[in-house]
């Protein structure tokens, strides 16, 4: 129970230093904002500059850091906990490569086609790709080793693909590129709306079936012995830890890193079991995007990096040390 206390309070300190950011993320930018006239307009919003610039540019542009910092934290907790595997991630998976080239496919190819259904092309796309790379990884049960390749295989694979469409895409690529490159420049209200129910279902979902999740932690044979039907629970798992990528893929790009981070970081920290694990995983998930969009669009002002370039900066070292502190054997 002691635990259980420990982990929530640290999810609030989590949660408490993403709304810290936020606040201070409403602070920076092109044109800078002093506390005192931020926190006017964001009580008492009148229309004018400031308060667009808080109500329409820096506040949606957060939350929807945090949401989707959230569920990719989630995905790549479902992932590593499916294949036992301390280095499966969104990106490592392939799950976001096979998310993302199908919706750049509809987005060349078919004009016509709604952005309304790219997070459903997103989502059968990246179950796709997983059971490609799980079937290289022999069901997820080979060695680390074999689901980076796979992984990687698939991903590269995909890329190509992706590049080669860029290519035909004509006119289209400038604004291509800069969304595969992952970022949350100009997004909104809407895109906040458009991603928030699948991210609550990735999340949700994994709250709702953390006893099945706390059997597979054990090993597959010990989760059968106890009557855990792998058949239907795996399969389900992984449908869950795709919902948030697919929602996340279409308004953010792929964001790299931060589904392989974010549960590590939790597992330092010993959450009391699997819903306390999830809930953690998903708010570090979040603190770390909103963190590392404040400091892509603030540590160039008046340019803008794209996000991915941040959160590899903070992911690059994390993944080294796990392939050393795993010894990985290559």
């Amino acid at each position: 129970m002691n635990m259980g206390r420990s982990s929530a309070k640290t999810a609030l300190v989590v949660i408490v230093a993403a709304i810290l950011i936020i606040a201070g993320g409403l602070l920076v930018g092109a044109k800078p904002l002093a506390p005192q006239a931020a926190l006017k307009v964001l009580f008492f919003p009148d229309g004018k500059i400031d308060s667009i610039l808080v109500w329409t540019l820096r506040l949606p542009r957060s939350l929807a850091a945090f949401v989707a910092g959230a569920g990719l934290g989630v995905s790549g907790y479902l992932l590593q906990v499916l294949t036992r595997n301390p280095l499966a991630g969104p990106g490592l998976t392939g799950v976001t490569s096979g998310a993302v080239a199908p919706i750049v496919f509809c987005f060349v190819f078919l004009p016509w086609f709604s952005s309304v259904f790219y997070p459903l092309v997103g989502m059968a796309g990246g179950l796709a790709a997983a059971f490609v790379t799980f079937w290289i990884s022999r069901g997820g049960r080979g060695r680390p080793l074999h689901l980076a390749l796979g992984g990687i295989s698939v991903s590269l694979f995909l890329g190509a693909i992706t590049t080669y469409i860029l290519l035909l895409s004509g006119t289209q690529a400038p604004s291509l590129l800069f969304w595969l490159t992952g970022g949350l420049q100009g997004r909104s209200w809407t895109q906040l709306a458009y991603m928030l129910p699948w991210v609550v279902a990735g999340l949700g979902g994994a709250l709702a079936v953390h006893r099945a999740i706390g059997l597979l932690m054990l090993n597959e044979e010990a989760a059968a012995g106890m009557g855990l039907r792998l058949e239907l629970w795996k399969p389900l798992l992984l449908l869950l830890a795709v919902l948030p990528v697919a929602g996340i893929a279409p308004v953010a790009g792929p964001v790299a890193f931060v589904g392989l981070a974010a549960p590590h970081i939790a597992r330092l920290l010993k959450p009391g079991g699997p819903r306390s694990s999830i809930a953690l995983t998903a708010a570090l998930g979040g603190l770390i995007l909103v963190a590392a969009d404040v400091i892509a669009r603030s540590i160039a002002i008046p340019q803008e990096l794209p996000v991915s370039i941040v959160t590899a900066l903070i992911g690059g070292p994390v993944f080294v040390y796990l392939v050393q502190r795993r010894s990985v054997s290559f």
